[in-house]
Order: C-alpha cells, then structure tokens, then sequence
C-alpha cells in the first residue's frame, strides 16, 4: 500500500491506464482476429475492411506504446500479406 501522497496519486493513475491500456489491446486483438477469420473463409474483400480498422487500431496503439511499433508494424504487415495470398487465385481467374 502506497503511504505518500504522490505514490497513492501514482498508484490512481497507474489503475486508469492499466485499463485503457487493457482496452486498447483487447480492440486490437479482436480486430486483429476479425481479419483472420475473413482470410480462413476465403472472403478478402471482407477481409480489406476489416483490415484497414484493424491498421487504424494498431497504428494507434504503437503510436501510444501500448504496444511495441514494430510489433505494430509487423502484425500489420503480415495480414496484408495473408490477404495478397488468398487474393492471388482470385486475380489469376
């Protein structure tokens, strides 16, 4: 238990952003999975959009450090590349 003044403040404000935090990342993850099951189905344009929310919300949580840029960067670039793969049958047609 905090005794001082500033470590209960920091303790308030550690709670508030352990959930916006917590938040954030369940969006992200979430969205995140939204896009992976379009891909399963084989439904890319479904996928695109929800992709693009998905880059929104990782975008944001990079900027913010809720999560790593480069992780951001990373899950980004690999559900585009997902999406191009089931895309290429399509395109071959």
């Amino acid at each position: 238990m905090p005794n001082t003044t500033s470590a209960k403040k920091r303790l308030r404000q550690n709670v508030v952003r352990r959930l916006r935090n917590r938040s954030a990342k369940s969006s992200v993850r979430t969205q995140i999975r939204k896009v992976r099951e379009a891909v399963q189905a084989g439904q890319w344009e479904k996928a695109e959009q929800e992709f693009s929310s998905a880059a929104k919300k990782l975008d944001r949580a990079g900027a913010s450090r809720v999560i790593h840029p480069n992780k951001a960067a990373r899950l980004k670039s690999r559900l585009q590349h997902a999406i191009k793969k089931i895309k290429q049958p399509a395109a071959a047609d």
